[in-house]
């Protein structure tokens, strides 16, 4: 009997260090889920919560130490994908609900991961050719009538310029 090879895509957390921020969550590495597309390279495929530089669909370059875990050394390509992470203020009027907030952002697309259930971070992957402009006015608006507060992890020049 022949055996039959499937082509499996091999899927690998890229981890990434960084120094904490004061005043933020207190972790120095971040883990990202990513797809090998070389012996030392991989697509990242979720939107990171706390490092910076870095986006879904980027493809970054990996060391893999003696204990196996690959931890990134630069990206490779930008995929063109902006980072975008916000936080619902617990005394706002949405409360802490990160459901309220990929309601307010629905109208764009976006896709999102919460970070947990005692923070409720929300980390957007804001796409090549979205409607950046439309994206900021609502994440001001939000960040100015104290729904959130929000930052920019990972921007791009059509980002910037929106």
């Amino acid at each position: 009997m022949m055996a039959v090879m499937e082509n499996a895509v091999e899927r690998v957390k890229v981890w990434f260090r960084f120094v904490p921020r004061e005043g933020w969550l207190p972790q120095d590495t971040e883990g990202l889920w990513a797809t090998k597309c070389g012996d030392d390279t991989a697509v990242v495929q979720n939107a990171p919560f706390l490092q910076d530089g870095v986006a879904e669909g980027d493809v970054v370059r990996f060391q893999t130490d003696s204990d196996g875990l690959h931890w990134a050394v630069g990206r490779v390509r930008s995929s063109g994908n902006c980072t975008v992470r916000v936080v619902p203020v617990p005394t706002g009027p949405l409360g802490r609900s990160p459901q309220a907030v990929h309601q307010r952002l629905s109208a764009f697309g976006l896709g999102g991961e919460v970070f947990s259930e005692d923070f409720p971070m929300v980390a957007f992957t804001a796409p090549a050719g979205a409607d950046y402009a439309g994206i900021k006015t609502v994440l001001d608006r939000g960040q100015q009538e104290g729904w959130w507060h929000y930052e920019v992890g990972c921007g791009t020049d059509e980002w910037w310029n929106a």
